[in-house]
């Protein structure tokens, strides 16, 4: 049986391109579960892996595509027709992902959708939205309150960072959007920011081991310089949440933020996150953490336009969040 996908393939060294072909379903992998995708989108993973970036994607020709959502069709461990989703491990990474009618993978990955949700929901938030619920289960378990004060978000525009803008917001926690994308101010507003930063403020560096104390929390989605400014610009007892590097993967800075403000930082790993804790956010996304705005914070697109849509994020030309029809 035949089924369409986009296919990227190296066709010289370092050379990719991308294309809506047929497949055949005995391509895949020889995992136990098959299912029918319905529903996809994307993610900052996938347009380094559309763009052919090894360190994501070993070899080609591959599928992107690290979120899919749909209904099974062949498992031991459910029934056909079960409406499902795969958020992560290595789906889109090394095994073909999401970005296909249909994918086949270990019954391990699979989570039964929440009864809050339907399939087109759980991709609107898909990987970006577990992360930005992730930083925010891991700032509330940290102890913050959103009397403690303001809650910076970086990266406020891009798929995690506007998530976490409607989450925190609906936490009750006042919530400032650091963005260079001055023209989203009312759209950032209207998914949940009190106030807007501009992102060249965390950016410049004097060069003193503290800078003064100004937010309480952070969802930091970026790296670089930008996390490093931060480390020294929260109050006593902040916490920053890091869940991103596009910026930078070094981290230069120093101990007073710790020793002297009890500075947290905490690393989030979305991909690899143990699956009871998975399901836990999952249900509370379902539940009190779902947004009001979900379809203010996506677009929707056919899977014909995704090679599109993966090259405009690859070069930060995109918002919020793109869901992708399969079917």
């Amino acid at each position: 049986m035949s089924f369409k996908a986009l296919l990227v393939t190296e066709t010289a060294p370092k050379q990719f391109e991308a294309a809506i072909v047929q497949r055949e379903i005995a391509e895949l992998p020889e995992h136990d579960t098959l299912i029918r995708v319905q529903w996809s989108s994307l993610n900052y993973k996938d347009a380094l892996s559309f763009s052919g970036n090894k360190g994501i994607t070993r070899n080609y020709p591959h599928t992107p595509g690290v979120d899919a959502a749909g209904v099974i069709e062949e498992s031991p461990d459910f029934e056909k027709g079960t409406e499902v989703m795969v958020v992560g491990f290595d789906l889109g990474m090394n095994t073909p992902g999401g970005l296909a009618e249909y994918i086949r993978v270990p019954s391990e990955w699979v989570i039964p959708k929440p009864r809050g949700l339907s399939l087109r929901d759980c991709m609107i938030l898909g990987t970006a939205g577990f992360t930005a619920a992730q930083c925010l289960y891991r700032l509330l378990q940290n102890g913050l309150k959103p009397e403690a004060g303001e809650v910076v978000v970086t990266g406020a525009t891009g798929g995690v960072g506007s998530v976490a803008i409607a989450l925190l917001a609906r936490a009750g926690f006042t919530v400032l959007a650091s963005t260079r994308n001055p023209e989203q101010a009312a759209w950032l507003l209207d998914v949940g920011a009190t106030s807007l930063l501009d992102a060249n403020a965390l950016t410049e560096d004097t060069g003193k081991p503290l800078l003064k104390g100004r937010w309480a929390g952070a969802v930091e989605t970026i790296g670089g310089n930008t996390l490093e400014v931060l480390t020294r610009s929260m109050r006593h007892r902040g916490i920053i949440t890091c869940c991103g590097m596009i910026t930078g993967s070094e981290l230069h800075t120093n101990v007073f933020p710790f020793i002297l403000r009890g500075l947290s930082l905490i690393g989030i790993d979305s991909a690899e996150c143990p699956m009871p804790m998975k399901k836990e956010i999952w249900h509370k996304l379902s539940t009190d953490w779902k947004p009001d705005c979900l379809d203010k914070l996506a677009r929707e697109i056919p899977l014909a336009d995704a090679a599109e849509a993966l090259e405009n994020m690859r070069n930060g030309k995109t918002r919020g969040r793109t869901v992708v029809r399969i079917e």
